[in-house]
């Protein structure tokens, strides 16, 4: 059945027309077809949580850069009443109006990092910051090391980045170029197929090794330590993306 919407072609003014659209889900609303995220969250959420270890104690300033309408930033919204952290979610209005409301949670609309607001109440007070499946779309029509460095900019010492769920063609590549991956696409098609890999070759828009472990460079060459970390594999594309941690020492 052809999907509602086409994936590929997704930026910051799609993402606010899918929000507008009843007749879409939640997930797809995010860029994602249901069967990817259904019942998967909770799972999510809880890889993430125990990666980040900024987000233990109280009291601390938590910012999702791109948090999008599904149930992860309502559950990051619940963790932060529980510990009374401050959590402050920065997207477009359209996406924004979909999230819960409380005394704890900020909304910010904007299209980061060009919201002035955030930087100026903000900057070296930020305990966790949060892109969840977000710094792909940043790549391929932004300024990926602007965005870097101005989040960096926004952490207290202490602090932490997590970029979540990077899409890396490289090492979709390596999966389905193994045994694995080729059994894994042969149960998902109902055939006998081999996957289609191919490497050495230009594939524009497209994150991999390099644009992954430049990432890293840069933020250690800026006096931050950082790291790439698998995801479980109980997750949706574990198998095919990773994350990335940045923590200010």
């Amino acid at each position: 059945m052809a999907e509602k919407i086409d994936f590929d072609k997704l930026n910051f003014e799609k993402f606010r027309e899918l929000a507008l659209n009843d007749d879409l889900s939640a997930h797809e609303k995010v860029g994602f077809p249901n069967s990817y995220r259904e019942d998967k969250e909770p799972l999510i959420f809880a890889d993430m949580v125990k990666k980040l270890t900024s987000l233990e104690g109280k009291g601390k300033t938590i910012l999702e850069i791109g948090p999008g309408c599904s149930r992860l930033p309502a559950m990051l919204a619940d963790l932060c009443q529980e510990r009374q952290h401050e959590v402050l979610f920065v997207d477009s209005t359209e996406m924004l109006a979909l999230l819960p409301d409380g005394p704890h949670i900020k909304k910010i609309p904007g299209r980061y990092p060009q919201v002035p607001s955030l930087f100026e109440s903000y900057t070296g007070k930020v305990d966790v910051i949060i892109a969840y499946s977000v710094i792909q779309y940043v790549f391929a029509e932004g300024n990926l090391w602007d965005f870097m460095d101005q989040s960096m900019n926004l952490l207290r010492d202490g602090g932490e980045i997590f970029f979540g769920d990077v899409p890396n063609i490289t090492m979709r590549k390596r999966f389905f170029s193994s045994a694995a991956g080729i059994a894994c696409h042969q149960a998902y098609t109902g055939t006998d197929q081999l996957p289609t890999v191919v490497f050495n070759q230009l594939e524009p828009g497209q994150m991999d090794d390099t644009v992954v472990l430049s990432m890293l460079a840069r933020a250690r060459s800026q006096g931050f330590h950082a790291w790439v970390l698998p995801q479980s594999l109980d997750l949706p594309m574990g198998n095919r993306r990773e994350d990335i941690l940045i923590r200010k020492p």
